[in-house]
């Protein structure tokens, strides 16, 4: 058995796309997966099961996601080992204790790649936000309290790009790579 962590995209926002945890849950043990955990309301998911393929994976469980709910929601899905050896990569400058900054993992959704999600949105702007690549996701730290002057804060949910990823804080990832 592997242990994958599913994240799921834009549900659970302002009342849009609502997917009630308890059911979810119940819906991925549907599906075979087995020591099913969730984190917060906004669709993190940990699961095992004896499978290779985070494709074939992640389409089920968007194909489940629309059976069951009616939702057309992208899913990323990661091996947990995976994800534990993109968070010990991490810059030295990212998920350290400065309240003033806030650092996020962006993950780039198949079939694009962070290369062209860099490349898509720019440079970031310089003393108020950095960015490192790490296979396919995107370091990305900011200052709190000026984080609407900074390039990558407006176009992260731009169309054409907000659907090619999704982001978690990095208290976030903190919880879910050990669930």
């Amino acid at each position: 058995m592997k242990r994958y962590i599913a994240l799921l995209r834009g549900i659970n926002i302002s009342g849009k796309n609502k997917i009630p945890m308890p059911k979810l849950k119940a819906y991925f043990t549907e599906l075979g997966y087995i020591d099913v955990h969730t984190y917060l309301n906004s669709g993190n998911v940990a699961f095992s099961v004896d499978e290779n393929n985070e494709n074939t994976l992640s389409n089920s469980i968007k194909d489940m996601i629309q059976k069951r709910f009616g939702l057309d929601i992208p899913v990323f899905v990661i091996l947990q080992e995976k994800l534990e050896d993109i968070l010990s990569k991490a810059p030295d400058w990212w998920g350290t204790s400065n309240k003033d900054i806030y650092d996020n993992l962006i993950f780039v959704m198949s079939p694009a790649t962070a290369e062209i999600i860099a490349e898509k949105i720019g440079e970031p702007t310089k003393e108020l936000e950095q960015i490192c690549i790490c296979d396919n996701t995107i370091f990305w730290s900011f200052d709190r309290n000026k984080y609407a002057k900074s390039n990558w804060w407006k176009k992260t949910a731009s169309t054409g790009i907000g659907e090619m990823i999704t982001i978690r804080t990095v208290n976030t990832l903190k919880k879910i790579v050990v669930m």
